[in-house]
């Protein structure tokens, strides 16, 4: 049965596959200020460490909307198979829009309010998968430098790795696992590479060569990356011309 608890006593997933973009995220929390009700209906679920199974965008977006309670519902005596299948399975969508019952009773504006992406109402689904793959394969991120140069806390999140790295000098294994051990709880270190890029222009050059010698950012002049693409693409379709004819 779903319940009421406070929200800081919720623990995000660090292993969640799924984000959400900044315009997606502030429709969120638009919509989760405008009607909180719908929370309760649809409450956070959190296993019985309260590390969170699903909802790790509502909490987040309700940690920005500034709630001090959610709704969960707790599962208890899962293993750690049936949580990661949850993981997965809660943020697979199985069924399709029905464009023309959306048309005849929704407005574009609230479907667009609501977070519903009508972008691609025009193309089929492989269509619009193209369409989002390629964009998100030569789009090489810019960023525009702050005023101010972040705290180096703000670079990583390395929750994860520090409750590993308690749990293995709690146990008692041999001092040689602990080392191994420790040394691959930092591959869970979760590097904020938009700050890192911020904190880099602000650096002194020492620094700046360490950073790129360590490839934590991307420096792509004249967006080459993007360039080489497109590039590409139309070497493919030269080729494709060339051996069967354009289309009719």
């Amino acid at each position: 049965m779903p319940k009421k608890v406070k929200i800081n006593t919720l623990i995000k997933n660090t292993d969640n596959p799924r984000y959400i973009k900044e315009d997606k995220f502030n429709k969120l929390v638009k919509s989760i200020k405008e009607f909180p009700e719908m929370l309760e209906k649809r409450p956070i679920i959190v296993d019985e460490n309260m590390i969170v199974l699903g909802g790790n965008m509502r909490l987040r977006a309700c940690l920005q909307a500034g709630f001090k309670e959610v709704w969960i519902e707790q599962v208890t005596n899962w293993t750690d198979k049936q949580k990661k299948e949850f993981v997965i399975k809660d943020n697979v969508g199985f069924g399709e829009w029905d464009w023309d019952v959306l048309g005849n009773n929704y407005t574009f504006e609230e479907l667009e309010d609501w977070g519903l992406d009508v972008n691609t109402f025009d193309m089929d689904d492989e269509q619009a998968d193209l369409q989002e793959a390629y964009t998100n394969k030569i789009d090489a991120p810019t960023y525009t430098p702050s005023d101010e140069k972040p705290k180096l806390t703000e670079l990583l999140d390395d929750e994860k790795t520090n409750l590993l790295i308690k749990k293995i000098k709690d146990s008692k294994l041999k001092k040689t696992e602990k080392d191994f051990l420790i040394n691959a709880a930092y591959r869970h270190l979760k590097f904020d590479y938009a700050k890192i890029a911020d904190y880099y222009a602000h650096s002194e050059k020492d620094t700046q060569e360490l950073i790129e010698d360590l490839s934590l950012i991307i420096i792509d002049f004249e967006k080459a990356i993007a360039q080489g693409y497109l590039q590409l693409r139309e070497e493919i379709t030269n080729q494709y011309i060339e051996e069967y004819g354009e289309e009719e």
